[in-house]
């Protein structure tokens, strides 16, 4: 359906029921409204890429409010309404929005959001008969790449290269404490961190 295109429109934002980001946004596609709901490549559960928003809960409808008035939402039943401040919906200026795009796809350009580990990174590793612990000596490019690691085997110091998934951190980095570890990070400790900057109040 041909997008709903009215002058002087401007970004807001709009909230979603529970869990239905995508039902929302779709919604308010289908029935021909300008939206923008950023989604992040992330890998869960084992490395399988999918999608997630990059705030739960929440994405960007373009409109002229002032001019048009809030328009109806009666066929998008999964839309909770408009984030507003003491009853005034606060705009998010274009170049906002410009940016936020241009960083989702060099995001998920760059492999979506996964668990970088670094040189000296010390590890847990799972991988057939190698288990044990032991420390990242080359950092890998992707979450496909293998990880080459240092590590003690049947009393000797070996080298050898795993695959990216049967390696869990053995300690957060200061920046990662009290977040999830790689088997939940699919969903995104950015997208979390992030959700309270559209906290609504009414």
């Amino acid at each position: 359906m041909e997008a709903l295109v009215t002058q002087n429109a401007k970004w807001y934002i709009i909230r979603a029921t529970p869990k239905a980001d995508f039902l929302a946004a779709a919604e308010l596609h289908s029935a021909g409204f300008e939206i923008f709901s950023p989604r992040i490549k992330s890998l869960y559960p084992k490395n399988l890429p999918q999608f997630a928003p990059l705030f739960p809960g929440y994405f960007f409808l373009k409109w002229n409010l002032e001019s048009e008035g809030k328009p109806s939402f009666h066929s998008a039943p999964h839309v909770s309404g408009w984030v507003n401040f003491e009853g005034v919906a606060p705009v998010v200026p274009d170049q906002v929005i410009s940016e936020l795009a241009h960083r989702v796809e060099q995001i998920n350009n760059d492999g979506g959001l996964w668990r970088r580990f670094e040189m000296g990174d010390k590890v847990r590793i799972f991988a057939g008969a190698l288990e044990g612990l032991g420390e990242v000596v080359e950092a890998p490019s992707s979450a496909q790449s293998r990880v080459r690691i240092l590590m003690q085997f049947m009393g000797r110091l070996v080298s050898a290269q795993v695959p990216y998934d049967s390696l869990e951190p053995l300690f957060q980095r200061p920046m990662e404490r009290g977040k999830p570890t790689r088997r939940t990070r699919g969903q995104g400790r950015w997208i979390r961190n992030r959700k309270s900057v559209f906290a609504d109040s009414k």
